[in-house]
């Protein structure tokens, strides 16, 4: 069975550029830039781990968070939610990840900081552009 990430929701996410996770209990949010992995259904950031969501993000990896451009009219309102799975990436994983990372942040180049993949296990996307309120599900099946 085909467990693809529906093509709209995939084209919106290479679209955007930066993502807000949410770790921890209680919670606490933070912003960064992503490089979305069609093949992985992960997302790609860079963040050092000494941070408040970096420790929060080792101590739970268990996360959820957003992606949402903004626009004034209800009618054009775009977002995605979804809940995943965090980890830093090492080794050839950790090479690849970069390699792609800094072509699409090119200023990320000269960055120490490690890359953390989100692999993504649920995904809600409202796109009003289709109806106000219409909505695509995408949830990763067990393995």
């Amino acid at each position: 069975m085909d467990n693809s990430i529906p093509a709209a929701i995939c084209r919106y996410l290479k679209k955007q550029h930066v993502l807000t996770l949410c770790a921890g209990s209680p919670p606490w949010c933070a912003s960064c830039f992503y490089l979305f992995n069609e093949a992985r259904q992960a997302f790609w950031l860079m963040s050092e781990a000494e941070t408040r969501h970096g420790i929060l993000m080792l101590a739970q990896p268990q996360i959820a968070g957003t992606i949402s451009a903004q626009t004034r009219s209800v009618m054009l309102i775009k977002g995605v939610q979804y809940q995943g799975v965090i980890h830093q990436l090492s080794g050839e994983r950790e090479a690849h990840a970069r390699s792609a990372y800094v072509r699409r942040f090119p200023v990320a180049v000269k960055a120490k900081a490690p890359l953390w993949e989100i692999v993504v296990n649920e995904l809600k996307m409202t796109d009003n552009t289709l109806g106000f309120g219409s909505k695509l599900h995408w949830l990763r099946e067990s393995e």
